[in-house]
């Protein structure tokens, strides 16, 4: 039992910190995970949306101590309770999203490692009964060193947690998993390749036979039934490809604009997800760049996905005279983390996206 322990210590703490340093590398995309599931389609808890960054921040930094302390031995029984109940209130996360379809990647790993709802919740299930190992044999986790050696250990990974949050924060997370990273071409990430799987879908179809109903389960195709037609339903089985980049566009007044635009030489995109949100100092600096990047023969436009009326009294209101175009919500959060933001492109190509607060490091030859 004791070497079970050691075992399923050294895998669970392990674990712990990397899915928890995963996250704390992005708590904003984490918090945006987290506003799904407060979300109306899901457990609809608008109440919390509004402190889902504050949350994720709490959680990932949790969740990298708690993973640091299982290994120390830093306060056995807290731990090792904290522990399970994160444990068992993931796991139910995962089951309700991967039974009821609801939120399709639960976050764990970030953007690093994307997992379908079922292998998140296999996941939870194998991490719950190595957990359970240790909570049962906890009398058998001892610290590794002195007391003063412990608390110097718990002091500085706290540290560490809140200056990385708190330098994401301010700039950008440090290493992109994204499919918008610099260097990635966005028309490529947007292409589906000709022998790319298809999606498989599921018919049902339900017949009036002589009185009874009949149902039959096929891949689509009419069924030849000696009856009258009553009803009939479809269900994905396999979503088969997708690309990486499926939801961005540049839309004006109801035409697409996508293509034109990244085949740009040089284009300078502000984007700001939700205009009304956008940080005024961020919104400042952009107009301080926006005329330098005219003359150095940039085009100039804006992303956002909020509607016209409200683009263009945003435009009046902070003197920006170059044109906004819509985009996804979702996608404009996946490309960059702060609102505002910058993106600069050379023909669809990404050489650069920064936060508003590094504007000053803005490359515009």
């Amino acid at each position: 039992m004791k070497q079970l322990v050691a075992i399923s210590r050294i895998i669970v703490g392990g674990l712990f910190i990397f899915s928890g340093l995963i996250k704390l590398n992005d708590p904003v995309g984490f918090s945006f995970k987290l506003e799904e599931y407060f979300g109306p389609t899901v457990f609809d808890l608008s109440l919390f949306v509004p402190y889902a960054l504050a949350i994720a921040i709490f959680v990932v930094v949790f969740e990298v101590l708690l993973g640091v302390f299982l290994l120390i031995g830093y306060k056995p029984k807290f731990t090792v309770w904290s522990l399970l109940i994160m444990i068992v209130f993931f796991t139910f996360l995962t089951f309700y999203s991967a039974y009821f379809n609801k939120v399709t990647d639960c976050g764990c790993f970030g953007d690093a490692i994307k997992l379908t709802p079922w292998e998140s919740f296999t996941k939870d299930i194998i991490l719950l009964v190595f957990i359970l190992l240790i909570f049962v044999g906890v009398k058998y986790i001892k610290p590794i060193l002195k007391p003063i050696g412990i608390s110097i250990i718990s002091l500085l990974s706290f540290i560490f947690c809140f200056g990385i949050v708190y330098h994401v924060l301010m700039h950008l997370p440090i290493k992109d998993f994204r499919p918008y990273k610099i260097g990635a071409n966005i028309y490529d990430n947007m292409i589906v390749p000709d022998n790319a799987p298809k999606p498989i879908f599921e018919y049902t179809w339900v017949f009036n036979v002589d009185g009874k109903e009949q149902i039959i389960v096929n891949d689509g195709a009419y069924p030849t039934v000696k009856g009258d037609y009553v009803s009939s339903s479809s269900k994905e089985i396999d979503p088969g490809y997708e690309p990486p980049i499926h939801d961005f566009s540049m839309e004006r007044e109801g035409e697409d604009y996508t293509l034109e635009l990244l085949n740009e030489k040089k284009l300078l995109i502000f984007i700001a997800y939700n205009l009304s949100k956008a940080e005024s100092e961020g919104l400042a600096k952009l107009q301080q760049v926006k005329n330098e990047a005219i003359n150095r023969g940039y085009s100039v436009i804006g992303l956002t996905a909020t509607g016209p009326t409200e683009q263009e009294a945003f435009s009046k209101r902070n003197g920006f005279d170059f044109s906004f175009y819509f985009c996804d919500e979702t996608a404009l959060k996946t490309i960059a983390r702060s609102n505002p933001a910058i993106l600069k492109l050379k023909k669809g190509t990404i050489t650069q996206k920064l936060h508003w607060n590094d504007i000053d490091e803005l490359n515009l030859n």
